[in-house]
């Protein structure tokens, strides 16, 4: 059964997607960690829009995930023909300060994981001479960025391994796009550690001009009807990705890391 596989689903941009998703007749396979969440998701979309949708319930920020859900989806007899890596996770405050095992399971679910999923499925797509993968990054994949030097460095790689695989994909029709959000009202600060003060000194508080995940779901879905290769987020944030392209990472790390040290009081 052809299914779109989704990250992060159950709540945020990954929750969005898999609505829209569902609207468009897309069967469904969700993976979060909360059961529940997604059980009551699932049916809630089959009975909305009369697709399958199932799900597994999974921390994709221990190693042996993605090969464990790979091995499902050839259990379950599925087909995956749509792979979103959505699912993320931040951190914020001085390097140096934070835990080593938060920043490393960070870049295991931010990077290892979207790795692995990535080479566990495209194979099957290359057989098939069709597919569509979307890899989430995030405006701070732009810059280097203090105070959440992790997180900006592993959407920084999830740029660049994107970026590279989408030309590796073309010979084989694979169809492969780079998503850009910026800030998005979520639960990203809570669960990044980042509310509060700490997110007032980051910038990361949400305002009026943060895009709701639906915004960020429909910027996506019309991305891929279009035949973008890559696409931010949000008229705004475009602006803001122009504009960091002109100026040099280590005048932009500089300039945010004074910033962000005196509304911290460091």
């Amino acid at each position: 059964m052809e299914t779109t596989l989704i990250t992060g689903a159950s709540g945020g941009i990954g929750e969005a997607l898999a609505a829209r998703f569902a609207e468009r007749k897309h069967n469904l396979l969700l993976v979060a960690r909360n059961a529940a969440k997604l059980a009551a998701q699932c049916r809630q979309l089959a009975e909305t829009y009369g697709i399958s949708a199932q799900y597994i319930a999974a921390d994709l920020a221990l190693p042996t995930a993605p090969t464990q859900i790979f091995a499902e989806t050839q259990q379950r007899g599925l087909e995956i023909t749509g792979l979103i890596n959505n699912a993320g996770i931040g951190s914020g405050g001085e390097f140096s300060a934070l835990a080593l095992d938060a920043e490393l399971r960070l870049l295991q679910l931010n990077v290892s994981a979207l790795v692995a999923l990535t080479h566990l499925f495209l194979p099957q797509m290359q057989a098939r001479r069709s597919g569509t993968i979307v890899n989430v990054a995030s405006m701070a994949a732009f810059m280097p960025i203090p105070y959440m030097a992790t997180y900006a460095a592993s959407k920084a790689f999830v740029r660049a391994f994107t970026e590279a695989i989408t030309e590796e994909c073309k010979p084989h029709n694979i169809r492969v796009l780079l998503l850009f959000p910026g800030l998005t009202k979520t639960n990203f600060n809570e669960a990044a550690g980042i509310a509060g003060d700490i997110g007032k000194g980051l910038n990361t508080e949400y305002t009026s001009a943060a895009q709701t995940p639906e915004q960020v779901a429909d910027e996506t879905l019309k991305a891929l009807d279009t035949g973008q290769q890559a696409v931010v987020s949000g008229r705004l944030n475009r602006l803001g990705a122009k504009l960091l392209a002109l100026v040099p990472n280590a005048v932009t790390a500089k300039s945010m890391a004074g910033s962000y040290r005196k509304k911290m009081g460091l």
